[in-house]
This record gives C-alpha cells, sequence and structure tokens, in this order.
C-alpha cells in the first residue's frame, strides 16, 4: 500500500530537489529558497526558509552526519547550513562561476562534490571547507552524481549522455556513453553485492536520462582488478523523459520521476513495477526515500512535494504488471536464480544450485540425470518438484515472448482485455476485473488514491486496436497451420 500523507505547497516556483536525513525533509526550487521540515509533522523549522543564493537553487543534500546540508544554484555558489540554526557555514563559489547543479557529499562527509553547466566537478574539502580537486567532463553539462557506498569512487551523469567515474583523487577511471539524449540522474544503492561471475564485491548503481530509460549498473573498483562497469538491468515503465531516479536505504526499491507526470517504484532485483503514482500536475522533477522510514517524497513543476507512506511489500495491491526482464532467464546471475529458489520455496537445494554454480542459462538446461549425477539431489521427489517449476518457467518466458502489447493487458488481471474501459484515474481495465474492484474499493489499483468518480467509459479506440490485433494474430496462426 503506498498512502499519501501529505503535500507541501510552500515553495512559489518549480520544486527542483529534496532530501532526507532521519528526521528532517528539505526542498529547494526556482525561488531562489531552500525549505526544511520536521518528519515527525511535515511543518517547518524556525529558521525555514534558508535564503542565500541569489537564483534558482538546483539541489540540496544532507551530509551523512545530518548536522549540514548543502545547496547549489545558478548563481555559482555552493552554500552549506547548519541544521543547528540555519546558519552559512560556508560558501563556496566554482572555479569559473558557471551555474551549479548539483552537489553530493561522500559518504565520511569529507568531500562535497558539485557540478556545473560547464561541466567542471570540484571536490571540496568539507572540515577545512576549501577547494581541495577538480576535474572535467569531455562534453556536456554536469548535471548528476553519486559516491559510491565505500566512498572511494564517485559517478558523474552528463547532459551528452556520458557517465563518468573518478577516484577520490579526480583521476578519471571511465567514460562512456550511457543515455542518448543526456543523463539526468544517477544514485548508488548503499549495500553492496557480489557479483557471483567474478567473484568480487561491487556496488549497484541506478541512472536515468531523456532517452525515457532507467539503467542498472554494477560498479567494481580494487588496485589489483581495476574498474568495472556494466548495465544489469533496463527498464522503461515511463512514456517521456525520466528527471530523477533513487535507492532504498536496503537496496531494494527503485524510484523514478518523469515528464510523464509520474512516480514509478520499482523492485531493484527484478525490475518490476511495484506502484505508479499520478498526483503531481506537471512534470516530476526530483524524489527521494527516507533513510529510516517508510516515507517517500516527490517534487514537480507544479510547485509542491508530496510525502508518500509506504507500506511493507506484502500489503501492495493486487496489482502486478509483469516485464520481460523478470523472465529474461538466460541473463539471470547465480543470485537471480538463489532469488527464485527462494520463491518457489525450494531453498532446501540452495546450496547445491550454489556449488555448482547455476546460473539461469544452466538453470534452463537442467534434466533429471544432471540433478542426481551432478547436483547430487537424491530425492526423486525433490527432482520433479524442481523440473515442474523449470517447466512453469518456461511456460512464462514463452507467454512474454509472444509479444502481447502491454496496452492491451488489464493491469489487474496481467491477461488480454475483451472489453476495455477507462475509469477515472486514467488508466484502462477489462469492464468486469475494475467493476469487480471498485464494488469493494474506491480507490486506483494503479495508484492508490480515491477515484473522482465511479464512472466507467468504453475504450472504443483501444477495443479497436486490439481488435486488429488479434485479427493479424489469427491470421498468423492460419497461415503456419497451412
Amino acid at each position: 500500500m503506498v498512502e499519501l500523507v501529505a503535500t507541501l505547497a510552500d515553495h512559489i516556483d518549480d520544486v527542483n530537489s529534496c532530501s532526507f536525513s532521519d528526521s528532517l525533509l528539505a526542498t529547494c526550487s526556482l525561488d531562489k529558497t531552500i525549505r526544511v521540515y520536521f518528519l515527525k509533522d511535515f511543518k517547518e523549522v524556525s529558521f525555514s526558509p534558508l535564503r542565500g543564493h541569489s537564483y534558482a537553487v538546483h539541489c540540496c543534500c544532507f551530509s551523512p552526519s545530518q548536522s549540514v546540508l548543502a545547496s547549489c544554484s545558478t548563481d555559482g555558489k555552493t552554500i552549506l547550513w547548519s541544521m543547528c540554526n540555519g546558519q552559512i557555514l560556508a560558501s563556496l563559489e566554482q572555479p569559473r562561476g558557471s551555474p551549479v547543479r548539483v552537489c553530493r557529499f561522500s559518504p565520511s562527509s569529507t568531500y562535497l562534490a558539485s557540478g556545473a553547466s560547464d561541466g567542471s566537478v570540484v571536490l571540496w574539502n568539507v572540515p577545512l571547507l576549501k577547494f581541495h580537486r577538480a576535474g572535467l567532463v569531455k562534453d556536456g553539462s554536469l548535471v548528476a552524481c553519486a559516491f559510491s557506498p565505500g566512498g572511494n569512487l564517485f559517478i558523474t551523469g552528463s547532459s551528452a549522455g556520458d557517465l563518468t567515474a573518478w577516484d577520490e583523487n579526480m583521476r578519471c577511471l571511465y567514460s562512456d556513453k550511457s543515455h542518448d539524449l543526456g543523463v539526468t540522474c544517477c544514485d548508488f544503492s548503499p549495500q553492496p553485492v557480489t557479483d557471483t561471475t567474478q567473484g568480487i564485491e561491487c556496488y549497484k548503481m541506478v541512472s536515468c536520462g531523456q532517452d525515457n530509460e532507467i539503467r542498472i549498473w554494477l560498479i567494481s573498483f580494487d588496485d589489483e582488478k581495476g574498474f568495472d562497469m556494466r548495465c544489469k538491468l533496463t527498464l522503461s515503465g515511463h512514456s517521456a523523459p525520466i528527471l530523477a531516479c533513487a535507492f532504498s536505504s536496503d537496496g531494494e526499491t527503485i524510484v523514478s520521476g518523469s515528464i510523464d507526470k509520474s512516480v514509478i517504484i520499482y523492485a531493484a532485483k527484478t525490475g518490476c513495477i511495484r506502484h505508479i503514482l499520478t498526483h503531481h500536475k506537471r512534470y516530476v522533477t526530483t524524489c527521494a526515500l527516507a533513510p529510516n522510514q517508510p516515507l517517500l517524497a516527490t517534487g514537480s513543476m507544479d510547485k509542491t512535494v508530496t510525502i508518500w507512506k509506504l507500506g511493507r511489500k506484502s500489503d501492495s495491491p493486487g496489482v502486478r504488471i509483469k516485464r520481460k526482464a523478470e523472465f529474461d532467464v538466460e541473463s539471470w546471475t547465480e543470485d537471480d536464480v538463489r532469488t527464485w529458489l527462494a520463491n518457489e520455496s525450494l531453498l532446501e537445494v540452495e546450496p547445491h544450485f550454489s556449488a555448482n554454480n547455476i546460473d539461469g542459462k544452466e538453470l534452463l538446461g537442467l534434466t533429471k540425470d544432471i540433478l542426481l549425477h551432478d547436483l547430487k539431489i537424491e530425492s526423486l521427489g525433490l527432482r520433479n518438484k524442481i523440473l515442474r517449476k523449470i517447466e512453469d518457467l518456461k511456460s512464462k518466458m514463452k507467454a512474454v515472448s509472444s509479444k502481447i502489447p502491454e496496452e492491451f493487458l488489464c493491469p489487474i488481471t496481467c491477461d488480454v482485455m475483451k472489453d476495455p474501459v477507462i475509469a477515472s484515474d486514467g488508466y484502462s481495465y477489462e469492464r468486469k476485473a475494475i467493476e469487480s474492484w471498485i464494488s469493494t474499493k474506491r480507490t486506483s489499483p494503479m495508484t492508490n488514491l480515491p477515484l473522482e468518480n465511479l464512472l466507467l467509459t468504453p475504450n472504443r479506440t483501444l477495443k479497436m486496436a486490439l481488435n486488429r490485433w488479434l485479427d493479424t494474430r489469427s491470421e498468423e496462426k492460419n497461415y503456419i497451420s497451412s
């Protein structure tokens, strides 16, 4: 369940960024101010709003120690604010005075990175409040930045579409085109993971861009093996450029906000959509997840910040939107196979699978003989159960690969619609499914927000497109059978 708990409408212009500490929420805006709220009641602290920038404020972030807030602006300055009294601790000016678009603290709070429109990135020494080192990306404005959990490297993203990796001495480790038309945001998962294919610890990072896509990356870096970065998963849930993305503190959830005015909540491991929120009336520019509370903040060009309470995963509504990534089994890692075993109540054979390094491709090729002689699974009943589960998985893969256009699937049943209707939330559903839903609930299956009314309008355009698609499929089957 996702519940809207507060709407903050104190800014008088577009909201550009928001950030959580354990007890506070900070937001910043084109109106040149930063506002700070208590999480306990979402009332402003006594020293809010913070005024010190002479132009639009693009980004704000709390230090890991939570005693300092940083903000950056078109005025070319990054300001450090005390969260005890709201006083300015330092005003750090970008070397060439270029508008500063993004700022981020290192995990230790030792450094603060600021990225600017001229492509420059500066590392500031926070304890000394002075310049440390600087670098320059090869093309475009610098608009995104994120430190790895270990703090030994950070990633920047540019409007030209490049992601660039730097070490703490500003040595460029990697730079390559990652999003067509430009990167807009990136964020690391705080939780390291083990790359079973290489046997090394690595980090997950999420990035998004003007290409309407979200990418999840595996990144590793050490002195012996050097730097490695590769895309593990691409998510395509939005219909327009994506302006913001963020990981949850446990690394299990990703949120994103887009020009399509929606916020999507994903399961980080599979890329499956858990919720779609459509509360904002204009572009969603920022999103953030609280570190120790189930709270999500989203900001928009509609000048508002909305606060959502996230329920436990088991409390999620009955809507499931299946994605091809979920059943792209051949690309599964050993970790993905272990997750599948757990979901299918087969944890007792997990040691056998791990000892033999079974990944997705090998999973699909398992036979009774391999299970018995190679994996040493002696129980006939257990071997048969594993093979049945694998056959079920292959059936799901086949269903996904049939390329049913997603707009023809009812979000409630995940089946092809026969009588599509439009509800007041703007989404199309199978008539019987949505009638059954609203007979017991008065909320949207997609957003959990209250429905404005219970009127269901036949979606004749979708019905005609659906009939054309069904006729085409029928013709194809007849041709094949002949």
